[in-house]
């Protein structure tokens, strides 16, 4: 429907699970840069004048001049990946406007200016069924997308849930997939030594140590970033400024049985 947003997603799963991340990434290859994405925190809406906030205040009200937090941001990249997150924890009224998104591809601002939502791709998070999903781990995807279906409906009005395009549903991640994202993020790291010339081998016993230390089953990937900040990036910085490493070398990263676990050795390769 060319009078519809680009596509409407409702992302659900527990905390630290990607969706956020996904939303960067769709930013990314949609849009050439993730500068594209427009992150909403619906926690901070509400309220029931909240809805103000979103599309602008009416004239004679303070804040008229400033447009709305939704309707500026759209304004100004007509061609983004709305991320509406926590959307559960809106206002109601907040629902009739987000409808109306959904259903016209446009919204009016509190300056009387029609902003364009049909290059949009919108996309809410929640955080309903996480319990579900984490106590059905190992069933199969469609029957845990029932289940989650019928939670939600205690939750949205029908009519919402209807002109959502599609619903998807984020699995809790296991050890295994935390050691494939644990790789994914050394890789941004070793990019980064590469640009000051120097080179990370990580060994893949150090692999799977650096995602064990990160892996937290209510946490998601969440604690990975901190751990390879601490554990990695934070003894690697010492080293460069005490002159250790310097350019062109190849700086080996090895567990240390000697220390205790999640303790890692660095040498010159």
């Amino acid at each position: 429907d060319p009078n519809r947003p680009t596509g409407s997603f409702l992302f659900l799963g527990p905390t630290g699970v990607g969706k956020t991340e996904l939303c960067k990434a769709l930013a990314g290859f949609l849009f050439d840069s993730e500068d594209h994405l427009i992150r909403i925190d619906m926690s901070e809406f509400m309220e029931k004048h909240s809805v103000a906030r979103l599309i602008g205040a009416p004239p004679g009200y303070v804040g008229y001049e400033e447009g709305g937090y939704l309707t500026e941001a759209v304004r100004r990249k007509p061609y983004s990946v709305v991320l509406l997150d926590e959307v559960e924890k809106a206002h109601p009224d907040v629902f009739n406007v987000l409808l109306q998104v959904l259903d016209d591809g446009r919204l009016t601002d509190g300056q009387g200016r029609t902003v364009d939502f049909k290059n949009t791709v919108i996309v809410m998070t929640s955080n309903i069924g996480s319990p579900i999903i984490q106590a059905m781990v190992g069933k199969p995807g469609e029957e845990i997308k029932e289940a989650v279906w019928d939670e939600l409906k205690n939750y949205f009005r029908p009519e919402f849930l209807n002109r959502i395009d599609e619903t998807v549903v984020f699995h809790a991640l296991d050890a295994k997939n935390i050691e494939s994202i644990a790789a994914i993020q050394l890789k941004v790291l070793q990019a980064r030594l590469a640009k000051m010339d120097l080179y990370l081998d990580v060994s893949p016993a150090a692999l799977a140590e650096i995602a064990k230390v990160g892996f937290d089953p209510v946490f998601g990937a969440r604690p990975l970033k901190r751990a390879i900040q601490q554990r990695l990036e934070n003894p690697l910085s010492k080293l460069l400024l005490d002159g250790t490493f310097g350019p062109k070398d190849t700086i080996r990263v090895e567990t240390d049985p000697i220390r205790s676990p999640g303790q890692f050795s660095f040498s010159a390769a």
